[in-house]
């Protein structure tokens, strides 16, 4: 049975982006990440070790936002590789990367990228 499960808007403070100002003061970004998987046994075991933890998950994004990037798709790809690596039962996964307030002349909410596999 195929299990589609949202992590939506994740908040996190990094120093990612290519300006000196993005790499020394930082950034406010979103992250949310879609996956599925067969998670049968969890929805009829009612335990969390044959699931995905979100928990865990978060973990693992968390770490890859505190590692600065210039670019927010090298964000979003190492976190897809590191999820899906830590949990081999996911066959789709996505990553949406939003950066709060980007550094143009004009205004807007934020710039994000979306990475699927």
């Amino acid at each position: 049975m195929k299990t589609s499960i949202e992590l939506k808007n994740m908040h996190f403070f990094a120093h990612h982006g290519v300006l000196e100002q993005e790499t020394t003061h930082g950034n406010h970004f979103s992250v949310t990440l879609r996956f599925s998987a067969d998670l049968l046994v969890a929805c009829i075991s009612d335990d969390v070790t044959d699931t995905v933890n979100y928990a865990e998950v978060y973990d693992l994004i968390k770490e890859e936002m505190v590692k600065p990037s210039k670019l927010i798709e090298n964000a979003a790809y190492r976190i897809l590789r590191k999820v899906k690596a830590a949990f081999p039962a996911i066959d789709r996964i996505e990553v949406e990367l939003a950066k709060m307030n980007p550094p143009v002349a004009g205004q807007m909410d934020y710039s994000a990228v979306t990475i699927s596999e």
